[in-house]
């Protein structure tokens, strides 16, 4: 699915998404992705748990994650969801292509915001 960029003021800007991964500012990267507004990160186990998801704390610049669960909606551990709250994280768990979305808009409103994305298969 193509995505039209909103202005990202040199943030990356996520661009395309299929089953095989995500154009995110002009380069490819197969599976999933961690998403900031200054780099891309291929997303090292892509489960939802407090480990694959360090990275994002550790980023140290991030009030909303966006979880991009492919296609379907699943549920998100409530250990989760404190282990990041712990860390002034907020998240918001949702399909794949509505991630990439509310990504695009909410860097182009200038806000520190992060997204794990699994393909949508």
């Amino acid at each position: 699915m193509e995505l039209t960029p909103v202005g990202s003021g040199g943030r990356q800007v996520i661009e395309r998404y299929s089953a095989a991964g995500f154009r995110v500012s002009g380069i490819v990267y197969a599976g999933p992705v961690l998403v900031f507004p200054d780099t891309t990160l291929s997303w090292e186990g892509a489960a939802a748990t407090s480990e694959s998801l360090a990275p994002v704390v550790s980023h140290g610049d991030v009030e909303i994650l966006l979880l991009g669960l492919g296609r379907r909606m699943s549920p998100v551990a409530a250990a989760l969801r404190q282990a990041l709250k712990a860390n002034g994280i907020a998240l918001d768990a949702m399909d794949t292509g509505a991630a990439c979305r509310t990504y695009n808009v909410l860097i182009g409103e200038n806000r520190r915001v992060a997204a794990a994305l699994m393909p949508p298969v």
